[in-house]
């Protein structure tokens, strides 16, 4: 795989363009990376998901709140990608266990704490990359 020229971008840069574009991932992300924890919370109050599936999504929400991870939480945006890709891994593992309530349920508080623009995030769950806008 070849590296892009990174010079070629410096014209580019600005101080406002990268403070709105981290602002606008950090939104987007976060959106997603909350979507999928609560999925996996209201999922944990279901009797379609077998006890083992259970003790995986308890494992993948206690990742999230522990101070250990591989990447920390304090270095900003790369802190949250091992959380998000732990929480969007075990989330395609029990999908088809997820019911629409759920799904609902999620959605409606996460309309609690984002606006409109940074729901369009949860609406694209299991895209690879969270930082490319929705579509």
């Amino acid at each position: 795989m070849e590296l892009p020229d990174f010079m070629s971008y410096k014209d580019k840069f600005t101080k406002a363009g990268f403070v709105e574009k981290i602002q606008k991932i950090a939104k987007r992300s976060g959106a997603k990376l909350v979507y999928a924890a609560l999925v996996l919370y209201y999922t944990l109050e279901s009797d379609r998901v077998s006890m083992k599936d259970k003790a995986i999504i308890i494992g993948a929400l206690g990742y999230l709140i522990s101070p250990m991870d591989v990447i920390p939480d304090a270095i900003p945006i790369a802190g949250l990608a091992d959380d998000i890709a732990v929480l969007i891994y075990v989330l395609r593992k029990v999908w088809g266990q997820v019911s629409d309530e759920v799904k609902a349920k999620s959605k409606a508080k996460l309309k609690q704490w984002f606006d409109e623009e940074e729901l369009l995030a949860a609406d694209k769950l299991f895209d690879d990359d969270p930082t490319q806008d929705p579509v």
